[in-house]
């Protein structure tokens, strides 16, 4: 049958969403509703894949000037596949892609590879495809996973940490509202000259979409609120979106005592605990003391790849 793409429009929003949830490789964030609340900052391009009249891809993208990016608002791009696509349809609907976007006038396509731990099955199709069509890898980032079924021993000084929380009576529990989290949070973050991803409302209504997949937890002496994290739900992956402590809480270790209860308690049963990147200036600069925590915890590496495609 006929392989063929074409532009998403809004009207395909109730079929993008179904594929998502039955993608091998699919997220809750390919989902129209989180992609579209910072619609207002991306000019989207996506593109619905189809083999004959049955859809078995899309392409979550945004355009800027005359580039192509794989989503640009997201944390992880690439192409979405559907349990039926084959290794040489891969291939050619990588081709499609190309054209498509040549003959409509754009000369460049950023193309954001999603780690291999976050497919719900054997899903690189996508870069043998890109091989295929010259791509080249311009950017790697290195993050950090834990592997639940047989997890790392922590170091020695974080057991210590762990420990001596616990004896306080530091109890870690689910929040719904993140309102002092994010006051937290962002004392945090200036002090690195940055700021959250998210405002308040953005996580507040991204929460209320999807209440299941976004959690936030807290540590609390006494009431005192000392550290927290957000986690992102994926069912076999659970990543760690934000973290912050509050200066007690740094010198206590509590950051460290919710990571442990999440590691050994409420997340055991899943595949991985994800951290975030450790890099910086597109891979090129390791921030060691930064990944040091995470591999102190049982974090070991995995690669986030960037491929450019001139079209």
């Amino acid at each position: 049958m006929k392989l063929s793409v074409v532009k998403f429009i809004k009207n395909d929003t109730s079929q993008w969403n179904d594929f998502v949830s039955g993608a091998k490789n699919g997220l809750f964030l390919f989902n129209r509703t989180y992609m579209e609340y910072h619609e207002d900052r991306f000019t989207d391009h996506s593109l619905v894949m189809y083999k004959g009249e049955k859809i078995i891809g899309i392409f979550p993208a945004n355009e800027n000037e005359k580039k192509i990016y794989s989503h640009a608002g997201l944390t992880f791009g690439g192409i979405l596949y559907s349990n039926e696509i084959k290794a040489n349809e891969a291939v050619d609907l990588m081709g499609l892609v190309i054209q498509y976007y040549r003959e409509n006038g754009f000369e460049e396509i950023n193309y954001k590879a999603i780690p291999y731990l976050y497919h719900q099955y054997p899903c690189q199709e996508d870069l043998y495809a890109l091989f295929r069509h010259d791509a080249v890898l311009y950017r790697r980032d290195l993050s950090s996973a834990i592997e639940l079924s047989h997890p790392l021993r922590f170091s020695e000084t974080k057991r210590q940490s762990i420990h001596k929380c616990g004896q306080m009576g530091m109890r870690v529990n689910e929040n719904n509202d993140f309102s002092e989290y994010w006051v937290l949070l962002q004392s945090v973050l200036e002090k690195f000259g940055v700021k959250p991803v998210h405002t308040l409302e953005e996580i507040i209504y991204l929460k209320k979409n999807f209440n299941d997949k976004i959690k936030l937890y807290e540590a609390r002496l006494d009431g005192e609120l000392m550290a927290g994290v957000v986690i992102y739900d994926y069912g076999k992956v659970v990543h760690t979106q934000y973290m912050g402590n509050a200066e007690k809480g740094r010198s206590l270790g509590a950051l460290d005592f919710i990571n442990a209860t999440l590691i050994n308690s409420d997340f055991k049963d899943r595949a991985y605990y994800s951290f975030g990147t450790s890099t910086e200036q597109e891979g090129r600069v390791l921030n060691e003391g930064l990944v040091q925590q995470k591999e102190m915890l049982g974090g070991r590496a995995i690669a986030n790849d960037f491929y450019k495609i001139t079209v």
